[in-house]
């Protein structure tokens, strides 16, 4: 069966996309009015509260590889272990925010790649960092236009090229226009968008189907599936894993992997450059973690549950959208489509803005130019990179999933350890950080274009993203040890480990401690308590694996269970040490600097 199928008149669906695209042009336009200067564009002028921070975050990170890739996955053959797996990637949010994104805004840096030119005093390194920005990014805008163009393609009369072309417009309609001023109101839109039709289309989907009980029963018996349900997903002949052991690695590589991006990747840890104060940065790190857990888990149940209405659905990432049209009631699947769209949408317009001022700013483009100039310049290196994304996207064929798997990774492997260590050791040079950065590059990239091509195989614990990692950290150790730290590089590390006097407000540390408890309550007690009862105990009763009747705790599906206790109580108590540690009335004080305020 394939995607395209469906059962209502389209009017409805593409009326609804029409509109959102819309207001979100609007939204944007009417918000790059407000762009005055360089920190407007490429910052939002440092001032975002915490709800844009959180609305930006997740929305940046949910594209359409989420709705339509890994769904598709989850509908494939992996339900189970996309569902039960405790989302660890998630606490990258708050450690990232704890040990990268706070030291990143205090630097006040226009780009994430500038900071690291400026920690090591290096203008080489900020061109590594742009220039892997660029590749990387540029791929994932790639990827992510096309997921919309998908979308636009099966709903409508257009065919793909033509609807390439429209989600082109779509976010290049704004973005050129109001840089990050105008993602962070549209991020937000969106975000509120596709995460209230995700959970409202689950819960519809699973009472249309039967009730959660026989939608579980029915998966658990699909012959076609065997083991979809199950805590490693379908493996053996014919899958990537040979054995469930094979799976469980690959995972825990690619979720610890994911875990840095969403800590230091510029799509990601940029955000914080936007926020008010550092408590906006700790804050909306961590409503991102409880958001983007509670949307997987509900949007790869999506991609489980849609196997009881057809598991013949080809290809697989065109799940959703046959679900869309299909099973829910039009409009609420025209909803569904619309919040498909707006993640496509709001993760190109990040990465438009990322690419286009990593090739302005971090290549030296704008170094002797006015900012008048360089605000030009930067909206017409934009555009240019969204025509030559455009071009490109109408003659490389479309695979969302494993684009986004490999692409995301190159981050965990060439900026991790340089990152991390960028704040957290006095040891690392200037020459450590470079190499160490190109050859975590390196060795990620070259591995995956060597496996992909068949020259190698490589097993699931030597994936790429962990030999990149691995060959950056080994050289920066070495390199470091050979190697002087300059006055320079030691005076702007003592610089970022001064706290600014105005963020040691005791109200204001008062509501950041909210948080960690908040995330402790849901992440890692509300969250397994409610896998248990509706998932883990079904399911062992459905395969008869109870132990006398009650939970069997000697279970792959009982220990990921237990493991969203034990990652997220000591992610949720680590933060709440640090926190009252950095900004509690023993925290040393620094007066803000000149041009800080």
């Amino acid at each position: 069966m394939t995607a395209s199928a469906q059962a209502e008149p389209l009017d409805i669906y593409s009326s609804a996309i029409a509109l959102s695209l819309l207001v979100y042009v609007v939204v944007g336009n009417l918000a790059g009015r407000g762009v005055k200067g360089l920190d407007d564009y490429y910052v939002g002028g440092r001032r975002a509260p915490t709800f844009l921070i959180v609305g930006t975050l997740v929305a940046s990170l949910m594209s359409s590889s989420m709705f339509l890739g890994e769904v598709g996955f989850a509908y494939d053959g992996q339900a189970g272990p996309y569902v039960l797996f405790p989302q660890m990637a998630c606490a990258g949010y708050v450690l990232g925010a704890l040990l990268f994104g706070r030291y990143l805004r205090r630097s006040r840096a226009t780009t994430v790649a500038e900071y690291f030119g400026a920690r090591f005093a290096s203008s080489r390194i900020q061109q590594l960092a742009g220039m892997t920005v660029i590749f990387a990014l540029g791929g994932y805008l790639l990827a992510v236009t096309q997921g919309g163009a998908i979308v636009l393609e099966e709903i409508t009369e257009l065919d793909y090229r033509e609807a390439l072309v429209i989600a082109w417009l779509s976010y290049t309609g704004f973005t050129v226009y109001s840089g990050s001023r105008g993602v962070l109101m549209t991020d937000t839109l969106m975000f509120l968008l596709f995460a209230t039709v995700s959970l409202w289309s689950i819960a519809w989907m699973v009472d249309a189907l039967g009730g959660w009980p026989y939608v579980l029963e029915t998966l658990v018996d699909l012959e076609s599936k065997p083991d979809l349900m199950s805590w490693h997903g379908i493996v053996g002949p014919g899958t990537e894993w040979p054995t469930a052991t094979d799976y469980l690695i690959w995972a825990v590589i690619i979720d610890t992997s994911w875990l840095l991006v969403y800590a230091i990747s510029p799509w990601q840890s940029s955000r914080h450059l936007m926020a008010r104060n550092e408590h906006v940065v700790l804050r909306s790190a961590i409503c991102a973690c409880v958001a983007v857990a509670i949307l997987q888990v509900a949007i790869y149940s999506m991609g489980g549950v849609i196997n009881v209405a057809s598991p013949d659905i080809e290809p697989y990432d065109r799940a959703t959208i046959w679900a869309s049209l299909n099973v829910l009631p039009p409009l609420l699947g025209a909803l569904m489509l619309s919040g498909i769209i707006a993640a496509a949408l709001s993760s190109a317009s990040t990465f438009m803005t990322l690419v286009s001022f990593s090739i302005t700013r971090d290549l030296g483009l704008s170094d002797h130019l006015s900012e008048s100039t360089t605000l030009r310049l930067s909206r017409i290196m934009m555009f240019a990179v969204g025509a030559a994304v455009l071009v490109v996207a109408l003659f490389v064929p479309a695979d969302i999933f494993w684009l986004m798997i490999f692409i995301g990774t190159v981050f965990a492997s060439a900026w991790g350890p340089v990152g991390l260590m960028s704040i957290w050791s006095d040891r690392i040079t200037e020459p450590a950080a470079f190499w160490g950065m190109l050859t975590g590059l390196v060795g990620n990239v070259l591995p995956k274009l060597l496996e992909v091509t068949g020259v190698i195989a490589l097993p699931a614990y030597a994936d790429p993203a962990l030999l990149g990692f691995a060959a950056s950290l080994f050289v920066i150790i070495v390199i470091s040890r050979r190697t002087e730290r300059r006055e320079v590089e030691r005076a702007y590390l003592e610089h970022l480990h001064s706290t600014p006097a105005d963020e040691l407000d005791e109200a204001m540390l008062r509501t950041t401690l909210r948080l960690p408890w908040a995330l402790i309550a849901i992440n890692a007690i509300l969250m397994p308590v409610l896998l248990g009862v509706f998932y883990v105990y079904p399911y062992q009763r459905a395969t008869g694996a109870t132990l006398g009747g009650m939970l069997d705790p000697f279970t792959g599906e009982f220990a990921l269970l237990v493991s969203w206790f034990l990652i997220y109580g000591v992610v949720g108590f680590v933060a709440l040490r640090m926190i009252r540690a950095s900004y509690g009335s023993g925290a040393a004080p620094q007066a803000p600097r000149r041009g800080d305020d």
